[in-house]
């Protein structure tokens, strides 16, 4: 997020909001989130922060619907494609989940990004038999 002497006051409330999600509490992460979102909606770090915040609370089409953002923003965002491969499984949509995470994987082979695609395949895998 750019940080101007007129968004002071919405620097801190992002600020706020990612404390609040290391501290696990999405909704609150949210709340505080909400002016943030309203003023730029289209600054790739307030979706992102938004995502996963959504998927922590388990509003999982919020989720999708923020990482889908940040991908029309920044369509080279590895993270944003695992996270957004993630919310995918979590709905059981584990076609379109696959190919999020593949392609995740392949930007950046971290391995939480390798185990996430593993898990997906072995649970299709399953589904076929």
């Amino acid at each position: 997020m750019t940080s101007q002497p007129a968004s002071d006051g919405l620097f801190e409330s992002f600020r706020r909001a990612e404390m609040l999600i290391a501290r696990s509490r999405p909704l609150d992460a949210l709340q505080a989130l909400g002016p943030v979102l309203e003023s730029e909606p289209n600054d790739v770090s307030v979706q992102l922060l938004a995502g996963r915040a959504y998927l922590d609370s388990a509003q999982l089409r919020r989720a999708e619907e923020a990482f889908v953002r940040v991908l029309d923003l920044d369509p080279a965002d590895h993270y944003a494609r695992f996270a957004l491969g993630k919310a995918l499984q979590r709905q059981g949509r584990l076609g379109e989940a696959l190919a999020q995470l593949k392609m995740a994987a392949v930007m950046d082979p971290r391995p939480e990004y390798q185990e996430a695609l593993g898990e997906v395949r072995a649970r299709l895998a399953v589904d076929a038999d």
